[in-house]
């Protein structure tokens, strides 16, 4: 299997290497159960014949003896000879008195098993024959005689039939190792090839993607994790491109807020310069837009740049114990005139029972740029003649304001989104998109909570902030 370096090499040799290890482990066990099974069946067999014959003939010869044996050796093996061995007379000493092939006889036996019936024991003894050099078993029991060995039965047979099923069988068994081999290195093909191919693709769509090709979609219908992988890939995608729409239209909303004020304040300036502003109200009137115009775009950059501190984790907070009551009142004194333009009337609500000075650990100008931009979109958003009711109560850990105005709401589809960086529910409607989104962040930082509630009309929207009292 010569593939390159990959998952599908991966996966194929390691299915290949379990299965490989598993087969030549079975198979080793399977051939030495067969080899065992074959070979303790002929010693059985060997072994109850050659008993049954010395128990025979040592009840029914009660003559026997060392001496009165050469005259019964005749005797002994055409009564006790076996069709499927060959059976040889042993005396004590190990030469062969007689065998029922005729041949080796007075010839030496001196192995293990004659050894052991000269002793009185019953063994069987697996060899080459030193004549033919063919594979044997021996089986060897004691005749005796006053309790003490005088002779030997020796039954042999050839194990060349034998070895030979064994290896038959073996080579079937290997036979089919190899196959059940190829057919799992087929399977481990088609697995790997089944996760390897939606991983190319993958890798691909993300290469794509790489490259600024945010429109690629990968197949989300994989199974398991490499469907998730997909998905979560399409996703990300999807949530770049949307990224990449609202920063675009950040840029346009924030070169037209920029566009406006520096329009106005060029005009001013130049037709204050060109002296065309006979009267002193006229060029009051042009230095007080110039002043409202500046102070616009110091807000706006301003923004900008606690935008960028958030970003890179540089907004650093002066904690001290803050009155939030006093903070609010000071926010609803500052917007009062924006508000009285469109005859809305602010109304600070303390929950009853509740600590009119509450002090809390935050930053008094953070907090109070929070509730600056909460309150003048509360203002920017709410019918007039109507009032904005600011509700101050206390829960066990955490003091609770809520700001509700009665205006024209905020719609469900943008209502999750209106704290996202850079979104504006109406683009090109004025702003950056970043006020809710720099509140929410330092309310975060103030281990508090910021959530928009809205219902249809004349309900308005009501801001909830919950910021820790300890």
């Amino acid at each position: 299997m010569m593939f390159k370096k990959g998952m599908k090499r991966l996966v194929v040799s390691h299915y290949f290497l379990v299965v490989l290890l598993t087969l030549v482990l079975v198979e080793s066990v399977f051939i030495y159960s067969v080899r065992v099974y074959y070979y303790n069946t002929i010693a059985n067999q060997l072994s109850n014949h050659a008993q049954v014959s010395a128990s025979f003939y040592n009840k029914f010869h009660t003559n026997l003896n060392a001496l009165l044996l050469d005259s019964q050796l005749a005797d002994i093996t055409d009564s006790f000879a076996s069709s499927n061995a060959e059976l040889q007379v042993i005396n004590a000493q190990g030469v062969v008195l007689a065998s029922s092939s005729g041949f080796a006889i007075r010839a030496k036996s001196l192995t293990e098993d004659v050894k052991a019936a000269a002793r009185g024991a019953t063994k069987r003894w697996i060899g080459a024959n030193p004549g033919t050099g063919e594979r044997i078993m021996a089986v060897s029991t004691p005749l005796q005689w006053n309790g003490q060995s005088i002779a030997v039965l020796r039954y042999m047979t050839s194990l060349e039939a034998v070895d030979g099923v064994i290896r038959i069988i073996s080579g079937i068994a290997l036979l089919i190792g190899l196959l059940i081999l190829a057919t799992v290195t087929l399977v481990s093909l088609a697995l790997a090839n089944s996760i390897v191919k939606p991983i190319k693709q993958v890798t691909a769509a993300s290469s794509l993607m790489a490259q600024g090709q945010f429109d690629t979609r990968v197949d989300e219908n994989y199974k398991y994790e490499l469907g998730e992988l997909a998905r979560t890939l399409n996703y990300m995608a999807k949530e770049i491109v949307k990224s990449d729409n609202l920063k675009n239209d950040f840029i346009s909303s924030i070169s037209h807020e920029l566009r406006t004020p520096l329009t106005s304040i060029k005009g001013w300036s130049e037709t204050i310069l060109s002296g065309d502003l006979k009267d002193t109200e006229g060029t009051k009137k042009g230095l007080k837009i110039i002043s409202k115009e500046t102070d616009r775009l110091v807000g706006l950059v301003e923004e900008l740049l606690d935008f960028a501190k958030l970003e890179q984790k540089q907004l650093a907070l002066d904690v001290r114990p803050t009155n939030i009551a006093e903070l609010l009142n000071e926010v609803m004194l500052q917007l009062s005139g924006k508000a009285a333009d469109k005859r809305i009337a602010f109304r600070l609500q303390a929950a009853s029972g509740t600590d009119v000075h509450p002090l809390i650990p935050g930053d008094e100008n953070r907090l109070k740029q929070v509730f600056l931009n909460i309150m003048d979109n509360a203002v920017k958003f709410a019918y007039p003649d109507t009032t904005i009711k600011v509700g101050l109560s206390l829960e066990p850990d955490c003091c609770v304001v809520r700001v509700r105005d009665q205006g024209i709401g905020i719609a469900d589809v943008h209502l999750q989104h209106v704290t996202n960086k850079f979104y504006q529910v109406r683009p090109g409607g004025g702003g950056t998109g970043l006020g809710l989104a720099i509140c929410k962040e330092i309310i975060d930082l103030h281990h508090g909570t910021l959530s928009l509630t809205s219902t249809a009309s004349p309900q308005g929207t009501e801001a909830t902030v919950r910021l820790p009292l300890a």
